[in-house]
């Protein structure tokens, strides 16, 4: 085992709990020193302290968006799949539907959550379907990209072999696809996030179970900091634990055969 490689991984560990730990000693000691307001900043112990004693408020709320973004996420992966492969294999169908793609990745949530709500009128389903939109495309793009970024040479080999479509499909399409994938699928996974919580603020208020962005905007209505803060970290814990749950999933598939993975 090279001791470089464990200086790394034990540095990569350790390096950003420290900074994480001196960032939230410096926010603590300025909350309690510093005169500031708790209704601008509250102290991180006030913080903690609300996620313990509204836990069961925060649990369910956290529920509700995460239902919602994983439910976003698998139709993201079974469609952009799906989509990907159909483009990978006519390249006419990928001219005249991956323009209206990027058109739906390009369209501002804000202006588009509130004329779905009128139109469908289910808040849940909004929700859904805006997380959706962020988190088909990287899904979708990096697909297609991998269906199509196969070596020229192992191509001809499959076909002098005279390599079915299923062996073609297992054995060098999908080892092919699947870093681009992965690629997508961590900015997916937390764009899923950011659709949802994003529709939670236009549709929070016809909803009857809120997600955390309903609470964030309550917490900022009421003017309950620790509360706002409370659901903000629970956002963005959500989002980095995803992002490495991704990660993992990826050094899982590729170690050994992928360069990324070795």
């Amino acid at each position: 085992m090279n001791p470089t490689n464990n200086n790394s991984n034990w540095l990569s560990t350790v390096a950003p709990l420290a900074v994480g730990v001196l960032v939230l000693a410096g926010w603590e000691a300025a909350c309690r020193f510093g005169d500031i307001p708790a209704f601008l900043l509250p102290a991180p112990s006030a913080i903690a302290r609300t996620l313990f004693t509204e836990r069961a408020a925060l649990a369910s709320a956290w529920l509700v968006t995460v239902r919602t973004m994983l439910a976003a996420l698998a139709i993201a992966i079974i469609g952009g799949v799906a989509l990907a492969a159909v483009f990978a294999s006519s390249r006419w169908l990928e001219l005249s539907l991956f323009p209206y793609a990027v058109v739906l990745q390009v369209t501002p949530l804000l202006a588009l959550a509130p004329l779905l709500l009128v139109w469908i009128g289910t808040p849940w389903i909004v929700t859904l379907l805006c997380a959706l939109i962020v988190a088909f495309f990287p899904i979708l793009s990096g697909t297609t990209l991998g269906l199509r970024s196969s070596a020229p040479g192992l191509r001809d080999l499959f076909t002098l072999y005279g390599a079915t479509r299923w062996q073609r499909l297992r054995l060098l399409l999908v080892p092919s696809a699947l870093p681009y994938f992965l690629a997508g699928l961590k900015v997916a996974v937390n764009l899923s996030l950011v659709g949802a919580v994003v529709a939670e603020f236009v549709t929070g208020a016809a909803t009857e179970a809120p997600g955390l962005a309903t609470l964030v905007f309550e917490g900022q209505f009421r003017s309950d900091a620790d509360r706002t803060f409370a659901a903000l970290a629970l956002i963005s814990g959500t989002g980095i634990a995803s992002y490495f749950a991704v990660h993992a999933l990826s050094r899982h598939l590729l170690a050994g055969w992928h360069e990324s993975g070795v």
